[in-house]
């Protein structure tokens, strides 16, 4: 008799398992086909919504006229001692094309501003996650000074290496 209500009493769990994990997965599946329909617009989309056919007046507008100057490559040292460390970087500069000639004549100013710059980072600023972030920003705003308003739409970083 006692081992007809242990067998009951072990086989309920298993039963009740199952119905909660299969409740789970039809839980799941119905937030993600209630999302997708929701999201696609299957649901509460506007009545009378007709699709919308591409015009002339839609076409994509022209990318403006920029150019990349490119800035001298900076190896320098990080952190004092024999370390050995170096910051290899190089960047270019998106300026206007009407500003080109401008910017290349005033290159070795960008360069020391940004050679200035980096030398007075400290090695422990390079190592947070947002580094590069801060450091572009800073840069770039020494750009755009040095070059001038309107000369410098941005600076793209394109080698940051710490070796």
């Amino acid at each position: 008799m006692t081992d007809a209500v242990t067998d009951q009493g072990a086989q309920a769990p298993a039963r009740k398992g199952k119905g909660l994990v299969l409740a789970l997965v039809l839980a799941i599946l119905g937030g993600g086909g209630s999302f997708y329909a929701l999201y696609s617009g299957l649901v509460l989309a506007p009545h009378g919504a007709e699709t919308h056919e591409a015009t002339p007046e839609d076409a994509v507008e022209p990318l403006p006229e920029v150019s990349f100057v490119p800035v001298d490559r900076i190896v320098l040292p990080i952190g004092a001692g024999d370390a050995g460390r170096y910051l290899h970087f190089a960047a270019q500069i998106e300026t206007p094309e009407t500003y080109e000639g401008e910017v290349v004549h005033l290159l070795p100013r960008v360069s020391d501003v940004l050679n200035t710059y980096l030398r007075a980072v400290e090695p422990s600023d390079l190592s947070e996650r947002t580094a590069l972030v801060r450091l572009r920003a800073q840069m770039l705003r020494r750009v755009q000074i040095v070059l001038g308003e309107g000369r410098v739409r941005d600076l793209l970083i394109t080698e940051f290496v710490i070796n």
